[in-house]
């Protein structure tokens, strides 16, 4: 099982980041994670759209967009996050 839990942040990457409402933000480019506990921290956003670029979210020092991973909701063909924890 733990083998498992290794390849689920690998298939995370590059899936289209979407909202409840079918709002598109972009692409999961990476993760950002607690080393010690393993814990999910953020997801650093690639190609952001247009829309996402007005939202004025949370940066990196290379200015990449961070959606925090507590808004994430589900995970499928898309990463579905709730755009009112992210706001």
């Amino acid at each position: 099982m733990a083998e498992e839990d290794k390849k689920f942040s690998k298939v995370l990457i590059g899936k289209t980041v979407v909202s409840k409402s079918g709002k598109r933000f972009g692409e999961v480019g990476d993760i950002i994670f607690e080393t010690r506990s393993g814990e999910l921290i953020h997801i650093i956003l690639k190609n952001p759209t247009a829309y996402t670029e007005k939202l004025e979210l949370e940066k990196d020092k290379e200015n990449n967009i961070l959606i925090p991973y507590s808004a994430v909701i589900a995970v499928g063909d898309f990463l579905v996050v709730a755009e009112e924890d992210i706001i």
